[in-house]
């Protein structure tokens, strides 16, 4: 008797701050495999491993997790979703020949096995703020970077962009993460009198800077990259980024993003998680359905068909896909300036650089 189809097994390594919610997962991988209805090879099944990996918890862990994952024989791997892990994640892609698609901030995160879907970037960020505070004119300003890995690289891309395009860092202020540096910020930054003010980071010291800031009746500008992402989940992060224009991956602008939420039965304003976990699971579901074998070899194959597709993520004109060596999944406008006002998140146009208050 002829045996039920094996169904193609992918892992997924969660490494998410809070954790990844069942009826959020159930959610996205409904409908990413509804995208591709009538074109698997096989049914699909999931083997999710929990990790606390860094930056919050061990490289250890995740090590251990990404063991288990190739253990069990799974096909591909979704995840890391943070930078640190994904750094940690490749030598294990590398190694175990298997191929994985992180979504977390850092080209660092990519190589011959590892694919990376840009929920932001510490490499483009900085030049398209470098670049927004150009066209504005906005040409002296006022760096407050983190000192740590990811904010120190957030500071390095907006140096260099900003030499390239001629703008004048007139006080780089690096700032302790778990500290509160505010008032000596605060005085840095009046000294100076920029005509704008850039924060980079994971947000883990914006909010004190920014009470300072709006205690002081600063007007200039202030400006920060996707850390503003954290205002959808946290309603005090939101208060803390009133005023403020950052960079988002969400545009209600884009069909495709949307079209994606009517399918979800949601409304706008719910933030980005749904797009970027959906055009997670839609990749991997696209590179299932290219793959010429169902083997780790075929599915990185697989990845490298996906040519690209219409994103739900990012303005209008976004595209999803990758390549012979390509290994970033997003192409055209992903990043979206966007900005806090009474704790919503509304979309920006660059005129709003002045005045912004």
């Amino acid at each position: 008797m002829r045996q039920a189809t094996a169904p193609a097994l992918i892992g997924i390594l969660d490494d998410s701050p809070d954790g990844m919610r069942p009826e959020q997962l159930e959610l996205v991988t409904r409908l990413a495999l509804e995208s591709v209805a009538g074109r698997l090879p096989r049914p699909v099944e999931w083997k999710i491993e929990r990790v606390d990996g860094p930056p919050y918890g061990t490289a250890k862990s995740l090590e251990d997790g990404y063991a288990r994952l190739v253990e069990a024989g799974v096909l591909a791997i979704l995840g890391p979703a943070m930078g640190d892990g994904a750094t940690v994640a490749v030598p294990l892609a590398d190694r175990a020949q298997m191929p994985t698609l992180n979504y977390a901030g850092t080209e660092r995160g990519r190589s011959d096995w590892m694919f990376h879907l840009q929920i932001g970037s510490h490499e483009d960020e900085p030049l398209w703020l470098a670049r927004l505070l150009d066209d504005a004119g906005r040409r002296r300003v006022a760096m407050v970077y983190e000192r740590a890995e990811i904010g120190a690289r957030y500071g390095r891309f907006f140096e260099e962009a900003s030499d390239i395009l001629g703008l004048d860092i007139v006080s780089r202020i690096g700032v302790t993460p778990g500290g509160d540096d505010s008032a000596s910020v605060l005085e840095s930054i009046q000294r100076a009198d920029p005509q704008a003010v850039v924060y980079l980071g994971l947000g883990l010291c914006h909010a004190p800077i920014a009470d300072r800031l709006r205690g002081a009746g600063v007007s200039v500008p202030c400006l920060t990259n996707t850390c503003g992402l954290f205002g959808w989940a946290d309603a005090s992060a939101a208060r803390g980024f009133d005023g403020w224009l950052y960079l988002d991956m969400i545009s209600e602008r884009n069909p495709h993003y949307m079209r994606l939420l009517e399918r979800a039965g949601s409304k706008p304003g719910g933030g980005p998680a749904l797009a970027f976990q959906y055009e997670l699971y839609h990749l991997a579901m696209e590179a299932l359905t290219r793959a010429p074998e169902l083997t780790r070899a075929g599915l990185r194959e697989g990845f490298e068909r996906i040519k690209p597709l219409p994103s739900v993520l990012g303005e209008p004109g976004t595209y999803a896909g990758f390549g012979h060596y390509d290994r970033g999944a997003l192409k055209g406008p992903y990043l979206v300036l966007r900005r806090w006002t009474d704790g919503s998140s509304v979309e920006a146009k660059p005129a709003d650089l002045d005045p912004l208050r």
